[in-house]
């Protein structure tokens, strides 16, 4: 089980930490989710080790001011804390026990979730079905059905299209230069409409860092979200006990 706050803060501060395949991203968020500090970006190592990982988070975390609680999302299948898969990083993640390995470091209150659902709990409405995929290094995925994770959801390594093929390998970085921007749009509106399809969501959330590159025009229940929100939903992590 996660740790509690060791003691009653009433408005606590939240280090909220995105990481990704090619950026290690922090900002201190207030008890709402409003940014406290400037969002500090350092490059993810590569390879991308735990220790490696790990050393970057310290260097980031010299940069900010004192918290109370720490939100991080990782791209990959959480379970308790434990990064299970780490398809865009490096495989010493396999089982991995980031949240106690934190919470000793640091002594602080830790929750890990995936990286696609924390920027989901920033762009969601909560109502009706609502999938958000996240276009970087790989894709990420995350369901919500009025408001609420379904946990687990790991659209991005699924078959699509070719039997030798992923969602990730066309729409992630590398479908990106195999294919071409041109392509890639093509690509991306097939997605929209296969996963219409699949889950029969409400509303597709599109956000990453490539959603900069999309030229297509897209159906008016399919909304761009911000990269920032990959860090702006950890505090909704304190919220949904759910998932944890």
């Amino acid at each position: 089980m996660p740790t509690k706050l060791t003691e009653t803060v009433k408005n606590p501060v939240t280090l909220a930490i995105d990481t990704g395949g090619s950026g290690i991203k922090m900002m201190l968020l207030d008890s709402t989710g409003k940014p406290l500090s400037d969002r500090v970006r350092l490059p993810t190592p590569q390879p991308a080790t735990t220790d490696l990982v790990l050393a970057e988070f310290e260097k980031i975390k010299t940069q900010l001011s004192p918290f109370d609680r720490v939100s991080v999302g990782f791209p990959g299948v959480i379970k308790h804390g434990t990064t299970f898969t780490a398809a865009n990083l490096d495989p010493s993640w396999i089982g991995f026990p980031l949240q106690e390995t934190l919470e000793k470091r640091w002594k602080k209150p830790v929750r890990v979730l995936n990286d696609a659902a924390v920027q989901g709990y920033a762009s969601v409405q909560g109502k009706g079905v609502e999938l958000i995929l996240t276009l970087g290094t790989g894709l990420g995925s995350a369901l919500f059905t009025t408001g609420r994770l379904c946990p687990g959801l790991e659209l991005g390594h699924h078959v699509w299209r070719k039997r030798t093929k992923t969602y990730e390998d066309y729409l992630g970085r590398r479908g990106l230069e195999k294919y071409g921007p041109d392509k890639w749009n093509v690509l991306i509106g097939d997605a929209i409409d296969s996963t219409s399809k699949l889950f029969n969501w409400d509303t597709l959330y599109l956000g990453g860092g490539n959603t900069k590159k999309i030229t297509l025009k897209i159906p008016e229940n399919v909304k761009l979200v911000s990269n920032e929100d990959g860090l702006l939903g950890g505090v909704a992590l304190w919220r949904d006990e759910a998932v944890f």
